[in-house]
């Protein structure tokens, strides 16, 4: 995909106020396509294994298939293996996955998502101890970035700057609703949730690794979902918000992104915010009158039949924009 950008840099007036002279600057960037049937291949490639929830086999599986995925794209591939305690006093084994492209490139773009799966419907009607698919909580944000890696790998012309991609583990665990926790969170912990971005964050995969800045992805992939400005995003970057959401509108993404602020959420960004000092924002879905989330939010609802390729394709194509129109 090519887009121009025209810029206006100087206007001319004679001295006898004849006719305006403007100099016109044109810059062409090749952009990659996203590739929606893909990405939604890779949320469902995910969701076949069965719900990611930390300690079982389908974790295990899928974070070994993200693994390989990210290696078959020639990304430098780390993953940092850690220990977590959960409110109902589970230790569980996880991993963040860390793909980076372009590691000689100073200036880096971080992009992150999670990728484990809660481990019960505690907001489902039904039953609250079901198990459910994470087609949306997790599963789209990963299968963005997995497309964006595939496009990255396949491109002749890369971008100016680097770009690292992070699966978080262990976001979803959190609280379980109208449950008292047994325990109380270890010193160093804030909260039961984002366990994964909580330990990336003090501990990260490359000593004094930084970035420009960062994008979280969360809930990307549902029917008519819309992405409203964040609170926390707000609040620690928000140029990068409106680098985002501008390039989204240029490109004929403005129904998904909406220009009107709502309140903080906790989710991953938090933490890379506050502990790792990089500003981070986060695509997340809002739906006025509901909230964050919509309303299958840990129900057995998010399952595949909530995907839409063209929700997808509306946060790819602005990623993949908004990393190729960076200057280095």
């Amino acid at each position: 995909m090519r887009l121009t950008l025209i810029f206006l840099p100087s206007v001319f007036i004679s001295c006898t106020v004849e006719k305006e002279k403007v100099t016109e600057q044109q810059i062409h960037v090749d952009v990659p396509d996203f590739n929606a049937d893909s990405a939604y291949f890779f949320i469902e490639k995910q969701i076949s294994f069965g719900p990611r929830i930390p300690n079982s086999n389908p974790h295990r599986e899928a974070g070994d298939y993200l693994v390989s995925q990210f290696q078959k794209y020639g990304a430098t591939v780390t993953v940092q293996e850690f220990d977590a305690l959960t409110f109902d006093n589970q230790k569980l084994k996880l991993r963040n996955v860390i793909a980076s492209f372009y590691p000689a490139a100073a200036k880096r773009i971080l992009l992150g998502a999670h990728w484990d799966t809660r481990p019960f419907a505690d907001k489902d009607k039904q039953n609250k101890e079901a198990l459910f698919d994470g087609a949306n909580d997790g599963a789209s944000g990963v299968g963005v970035l997995l497309e964006i890696a595939r496009a990255l790998s396949q491109t002749e012309d890369p971008p100016e700057v680097g770009v690292d991609i992070i699966l978080f583990d262990g976001e979803d665990w959190g609280e379980q609703e109208g449950y008292q926790g047994i325990i109380s969170t270890p010193k160093g912990l804030d909260s039961w949730w984002c366990l994964g971005s909580q330990h990336w964050s003090v501990n990260k995969h490359r000593k004094n690794y930084s970035a420009s800045y960062g994008i979280l992805l969360d809930m990307v992939g549902a029917r008519r979902a819309q992405f409203f400005r964040e609170g926390v995003s707000m609040e620690y970057a928000p140029k990068i918000v409106e680098k985002v959401w501008s390039m989204a509108k240029q490109i004929g993404y403005s129904d998904y992104f909406v220009k009107q602020n709502v309140p903080a959420i906790t989710d991953d960004h938090v933490y890379v915010n506050q502990l790792a000092r990089i500003p981070m924002i986060n695509i997340v879905q809002y739906q006025a009158g509901i909230g964050f989330f919509g309303e299958y939010h840990h129900t057995q609802q998010d399952n595949l039949s909530l995907i839409s390729k063209e929700t997808l394709k509306a946060v790819g194509a602005t990623l993949l924009h908004v990393i190729y129109f960076e200057q280095p």
